[in-house]
C-alpha cells in the first residue's frame, strides 16, 4: 500500500533527487510537476515543457532507467530517484553520440521537440541497440515534431545506432 502525503496546501515536501549525477534536496510543493522542478528549481531548461498533457514529450527525462514525460509525474514522486536530462549527456564538453547524430542530420528546425526526442532515443538504444527502422518509429512514437516530417530524426537515429555500435555503449 502506497503511503499517503499528509500535508497541508502551504506545506512544502522535502525531496532529495540525483539529477545528471548530482544529489539535490529541495523543499517542493506537493503538486508540482517534476517538469517545474527541473526547469525553475535546477535550472534545467532543456526540459522542456510542450503540452502538459503527457502527448507532445517534449519533457521527456529517463528517471531511474525509464523513458518519463516529467509533466506526467510530480516531483515528490521522483524523491530519491535518480534523473538524466539532456544537460548530462554530453561528457568533458563532447556531445553524445546522439546529440552528435541529431546534429549531423540536421534532426531539428526549431529544436524544440529536439531534447525530448534526444532523451527517448537515448532509453530506446538503452533497451534496444540495434532497432529496425519500424521498432525506432515506434518508439518515438510518444514524442512530436511540428516541423521536421520526422524522417530526420529517422535517419538521426540510425546513424546513433552506428556510432554507439563503434563505441560498444550508450553511455
Amino acid at each position: 500500500m502506497a503511503a499517503t502525503l499528509k500535508v497541508g496546501p502551504d506545506e512544502k515536501v522535502r525531496i532529495r533527487v540525483k539529477v545528471n549525477g548530482v544529489w539535490y534536496e529541495r523543499d517542493v510543493e506537493p503538486r508540482k510537476l517534476l517538469v517545474h522542478f527541473l526547469r525553475e528549481d535546477l535550472g534545467l531548461t532543456s526540459v522542456h515543457v510542450g503540452c502538459d498533457t503527457g502527448h507532445c514529450g517534449a519533457c521527456t527525462v529517463i528517471m531511474n532507467g525509464v523513458s518519463v514525460k516529467s509533466c506526467q509525474v510530480l516531483a515528490v514522486q521522483a524523491d530519491g530517484a535518480e534523473i538524466l536530462t539532456l544537460e548530462g549527456l554530453a561528457k568533458d564538453g563532447k556531445l553524445h553520440p546522439i546529440q552528435e547524430a541529431f546534429w549531423e542530420k540536421h534532426a531539428l528546425q526549431c529544436g524544440y521537440c529536439t531534447p525530448g526526442f534526444i532523451m527517448e532515443t537515448y532509453w530506446l538504444l538503452s533497451e534496444n541497440s540495434n532497432p529496425t527502422e519500424e521498432e525506432i518509429r515506434r518508439g518515438l512514437s510518444g514524442n512530436l515534431c511540428r516541423c521536421t516530417g520526422y524522417q530526420n530524426i529517422i535517419e538521426a537515429v540510425k546513424l546513433a545506432v552506428q556510432k554507439l555500435k563503434e563505441l560498444k555503449t550508450i553511455q
